[in-house]
């Protein structure tokens, strides 16, 4: 047997006749390792794509102003009311904040 014929028998499915009467379809082992590689492929490639859509995704959040990435952090200034409510409640201190005590 030389080369051509024994591709050729691999890749023709073989046809079994079970002692009932009921055919089975057989196929070889490279067809199967063949289309196990083909639905990997398929799956490499909707998995890059759904990868590519979500880095679109995080991208438009970012430069959508939704994030707080690269943004500066404003402190809220107290205004005098707003001191004088936290000084009745005895939560600030004045000669304290002023370095006295």
């Amino acid at each position: 047997m030389n080369e051509e014929e024994t591709t050729q028998e691999e890749s023709e499915a073989t046809v079994e006749n079970k002692d009932d009467g009921n055919i089975v379809k057989t196929t070889p082992l490279i067809d199967i390792a063949n289309a196990a590689a083909e639905r990997m492929e398929k799956a490499n490639e909707e998995t890059a794509r759904l990868q590519n859509a979500q880095g679109e995704r995080d991208a438009r959040i970012a430069l959508g102003g939704r994030s707080e990435a690269g943004q500066e952090i404003k402190e809220k200034e107290e205004t005098d009311e707003e001191y004088a409510a936290r000084f009745e409640k005895g939560e600030v201190n004045p000669l304290k904040d002023d370095g006295i005590i």
